[in-house]
């Protein structure tokens, strides 16, 4: 049964949320969630899919470790998609009638990693398209602001078409490089140089303890810092959702994570609402 202690979500968040693309949700999972995700996140670390990654590793040995759609297997991840209120959450900030989930994404930083995550959009990757869309960004240890992800307020709503960055490149640790992308043909326009001019471009990010979130909406523009102090580490557990305008697509750019595959497995087509217990609907307003 899902969990509806929680507090609720305000209407000026909701607002927030549909303006900029993108709003800080204080105090949002209280310990029992926390707990339970960092658990997941362990069993994650110690047995990755065959999806993960190391985004980095440095001379000093720091890594930044990524994994995906590990949900099916760690309990834990499963119980957060189907038991805590985090759909009806992006449900009432997108505004939308139904939400399915759509994937899971773990980011662990050894304490002082320097990596810094390029600028860049989500839904441009992804095997689906639509405007509702929300990611669920949630720092299981506290973050400072400039040490977590960084957004483009209002960036979302923007008709420009950007090239975006090849994710898949980064893995030293994997000799075939896996769900790559090419948006040479797509697009010619690169990332204006927010880290130049913060403020010119309104750059935000927020201090961040666990229980905290940041909901997004996936065509925001958001990377920047993530260079952290010697003594500090970072883990994130994100969840993907998506809302009613929500559609299957493949893209011939290429796609990071590819879906394409199982959902052909799945009898799921380009045009088709996301659907099946890949991507199984939690929540509906009705």
């Amino acid at each position: 049964m899902i969990d509806k202690t929680i507090r609720e979500i305000t209407a000026s968040e909701v607002t927030s949320f549909q303006q900029d693309g993108v709003v800080m949700l204080k105090g949002l999972f209280d310990e029992r969630w926390v707990e339970l995700l960092d658990r997941g996140l362990e069993a994650n670390c110690n047995s990755p899919t065959d999806r993960s990654r190391i985004w980095d590793r440095d001379e000093q040995g720091r890594t930044m470790f990524w994994d995906s759609q590990a949900w099916q297997r760690i309990e834990e991840y499963k119980q957060f998609v189907f038991d805590s209120p985090a759909a009806q959450f992006a449900g009432q900030l997108m505004q939308s009638e139904q939400i399915n989930f759509f994937f899971d994404a773990v980011f662990v930083r050894s304490p002082g990693s320097q990596f810094v995550t390029p600028w860049h959009q989500d839904e441009p990757y992804w095997s689906v398209e639509g405007y509702n869309t929300c990611t669920l960004w949630m720092p299981l240890v506290p973050v400072k602001k400039e040490n977590a992800l960084a957004y483009i307020p209002g960036s979302h709503r923007s008709d420009s078409v950007f090239y975006q960055y090849n994710f898949g490149d980064l893995n030293p640790d994997c000799k075939t490089r896996v769900d790559q992308v090419d948006f040479s043909a797509v697009s010619k326009n690169e990332f204006p140089d927010f880290d130049a001019d913060p403020e010119r471009y309104g750059v935000i990010s927020w201090d961040m303890q666990p229980g905290d979130c940041v909901a997004f909406n996936s065509r925001i523009i958001h990377g920047g810092s993530g260079k952290l102090p010697q003594d500090r580490d970072l883990r994130v557990f994100t969840s993907k959702w998506l809302g009613d305008d929500v559609q299957i697509k493949f893209r011939e750019c290429g796609m990071d994570p590819d879906h394409s595959a199982v959902m052909t497995e799945h009898g799921l087509k380009p045009g088709d609402r996301p659907g099946t217990d890949l991507y199984p609907a939690i929540w509906s307003r009705a």
